[in-house]
């Protein structure tokens, strides 16, 4: 079965439907580069409204250190999410099980990336380019993706209702990660989208179990 991700979260609510509707985790961001932050009591109030066995994934993009270990401290998340240029040891520092963002918005030039994160958890592979921000809605080259990763591979850029079940049945991903495409606007989930894509991929996984 496809694990699925709902990714920049800014409100209680959207975050409890996306859990009813059967998402295995919801993702919060911390980075300032991003339109989706949170600030850290919004962040602990949606992580402490999460029922059992849903995951709550904490986003960071190049941020200090000292932060990245507040947010552990005060919000404690299952994850953390890396997007930025930082280095596997710098990711593994904190002990803490995490998943790397690749950039895969510049083509065959982000594949040797996909080898440089072995502590990984999990390899997120995202649509845009080396060092912008993740949330861009831009799909990548999906023919790109090396079949022999042994890591987890979440299948993230530019998914929405209408394409994620396609892009289930031709990468068969662990799982796929959605942004933009359930929004109304940035951080802001539409509940028709948010059912919309979850069914979209619990269609194919009943077709192709």
């Amino acid at each position: 079965m496809t694990r699925i991700k709902c990714c920049g979260m800014t409100r209680i609510e959207d975050a409890l439907l996306a859990a009813r509707l059967g998402a295995d985790a919801i993702g919060v961001v911390f980075t300032a580069r991003s339109r989706r932050q949170v600030t850290l009591p919004r962040a602990r109030e949606i992580v402490a409204a999460m029922p059992v066995f849903v995951d709550t994934v904490a986003l960071f993009m190049d941020d200090d250190a000292g932060f990245v270990q507040r947010v552990i401290d005060e919000v404690q998340p299952s994850l953390l999410q890396f997007h930025g240029g930082e280095s596997a040891r710098w990711c593994a520092q904190f002990g803490r099980p995490f998943l790397k963002a690749i950039a895969m918005g510049e083509g065959a030039a982000a594949l040797p990336r996909l080898r440089a994160y072995p502590q990984a958890a999990g390899l997120l592979l995202d649509g845009h380019g080396f060092g912008e921000a993740g949330g861009s809605g831009k799909v990548f080259d999906w023919s790109l993706m090396p079949g022999d990763l042994t890591q987890p591979v979440i299948l993230a850029g530019g998914l929405r209702p209408d394409n994620v079940g396609s892009a289930v049945r031709a990468i068969q991903p662990w799982a796929v990660d959605v942004a933009s495409g359930i929004e109304s606007a940035p951080g802001l989930k539409d509940p028709q989208l948010l059912r919309a894509f979850i069914e979209a991929v619990r269609a194919v996984d009943v077709k192709h179990p």
